[in-house]
């Protein structure tokens, strides 16, 4: 539909429209929010016994949502490009309608009575909030063993990701038109990277973290996975701003992102050659020079840089996460830790086996890495990483992720970097494997960059076709 005249889709076709599509049928009144939206609930219904995307599926109050999407048009009423939208978000964001579990079994029944500010934001721009996706416990690396875990819609062999793996599993499904992810240490990129699916993790402070469920406060990133770079732009203008409920929140105003999606300036992007020959598999570099080869195409400066410690800050990520795990779980663990899966308890107990010392050496060595990254990131526009440095893994392979060092640096280092210094970066379907799933670049910015690292994904998605693929699945 991009870039000729709208027609309205069909049932079939309604959910796999990009976010923008879907939004002027509404607001033209070609579709009504509350068709738009029992079609989701028709496909959730139909896919979930398989897919196991959500953990709540709110049909009452999303088609109510729906209604009052519908009420408001006819009466000239339009909220803006989310208005009767149809979304989801994960299950460790407040919603004061539904449990929010943090994929936990301990708070499964938790019933908060406030939504999260970046629900409450999505709200009052007019979507429809659509139920909670399933995350790994308590946003670590695995899900509950009592839990279900979310299947990759291209294969069910292939690897979900980690934390937000049922936001990227309903994206890449057809399940919501955009949906809230967290990332700490890769848990929106590694999910939209294994789903075929665009995530932006913002720069920290960016967007609000008041009402969600912590891994570790100062590493925890809230931001959209959606189909596009301009739908991720849509969504980000929504939930970004500051949050007095949130002191951490930046003060920084927020840019009409949508809008300037265009790269005025032929920007520079850095890449370590060095680095993705050492640590990402053949199919991860052969993805990552295709894209040097489109980039270099639109006009980009493509220079070899030299990362500063990736392979160390990847290693101290592990450390932080679990001091500052094991301060938010205080009031559960020890005193319930048989109710506990293994991932999230091994991961406290490293956290409370580390002393002051230990902690103020990690905090000395993360300021030293930020430094560096700014110093790096003023010489450039964007560093070219992976989203993940293996291809497409599958969950036989993860299943060694803590036994396997190669394994784990390949996974880590592209991701867990990138939230100790808490720049922005956009995961961009960027290929496929022989055997169909999905590959993903990821393109950093400098702090507060999201406009350029938006528009750069957005001018790559002008030129290629790989975030317009989607699984053929039927229930």
């Amino acid at each position: 539909m991009q870039g000729g005249m709208m027609t309205t889709p069909t049932s079939t076709e309604i959910p796999f429209l990009e976010l923008h599509e879907v939004s002027t049928l509404i607001r033209t009144r070609q579709l009504s929010s509350r068709e738009v939206t029992e079609a989701m609930l028709e496909r959730i219904d139909s896919l979930e016994p398989r897919l196991q995307a959500f953990a709540t599926v709110m049909a009452e109050s999303a088609l109510a949502e729906a209604d009052r999407a519908d009420s408001l048009l006819s009466r000239g009423n339009w909220l803006g490009d989310l208005h009767g939208v149809p979304v989801a978000a994960k299950d460790l964001a407040n919603t004061h309608d539904a449990p929010t579990g943090a994929g936990t079994t301990i708070h499964a029944d938790f019933r908060p009575d406030f939504d999260a500010t970046v629900v409450a934001r999505l709200r009052t721009a007019g979507a429809v909030v659509l139920g909670k996706l399933r995350l790994t416990e308590g946003a670590f690396t695995g899900h509950h063993p009592d839990l279900p875990t979310p299947v990759n819609p291209w294969d069910a062999d292939t690897w979900s990701g980690v934390s937000s793996s049922g936001s990227g599993v309903a994206t890449a499904a057809g399940l919501c038109f955009a949906s809230l992810g967290s990332d700490t240490g890769g848990s929106i990129r590694l999910p939209s990277s294994a789903n075929g699916v665009t995530g932006l993790k913002p720069t920290w402070g960016r967007v609000s973290r008041h009402g969600i469920f912590a891994l570790a406060p100062s590493l925890d990133h809230i931001g959209p996975m959606t189909r596009s770079s301009r739908d991720t732009a849509i969504v980000l203008r929504a939930i970004a701003g500051h949050d007095p409920a949130d002191p951490t929140s930046s003060l920084e105003s927020v840019p009409d992102y949508p809008n300037t999606l265009r790269v005025d300036e032929a920007p520079v992007v850095g890449f370590d050659r060095k680095l993705a020959e050492e640590h990402f598999d053949a199919a991860t570099n052969a993805m990552l020079e295709d894209t040097i080869e489109t980039v270099t195409g639109l006009g980009w400066r493509v220079l070899e840089v030299e990362t500063p410690g990736f392979e160390a800050a990847a290693k101290e990520w592990t450390a932080l996460c679990g001091i500052e795990t094991a301060g938010v779980h205080a009031a559960t663990y020890p005193a319930r830790a048989d109710e506990y899966g293994p991932d999230l308890s091994g991961l406290i107990e490293i956290g409370r086996g580390l002393s002051a010392i230990d902690y103020h050496r990690l905090l000395e060595s993360r300021r030293d890495f930020t430094g560096r990254m700014r110093t790096l990131m003023a010489d450039i526009d964007l560093l070219l990483l992976p989203g993940i440095g293996v291809g497409s893994p599958t969950i036989a392979q993860m299943a060694n992720l803590g036994s396997d060092q190669k394994l784990f640096a390949a996974v880590t280092i592209p991701t867990a970097p990138i939230d100790n210094c808490g720049m922005p970066s956009i995961t961009l379907p960027a290929g496929f494997t022989e055997r169909g799933t999905p590959l993903a670049a990821q393109f950093v910015g400098g702090d507060f960059t999201e406009p350029l690292v938006l528009a750069a994904g957005h001018a790559f998605q002008q030129v290629t076709d790989f975030h317009t693929r989607h699984p053929e699945i039927t229930g």
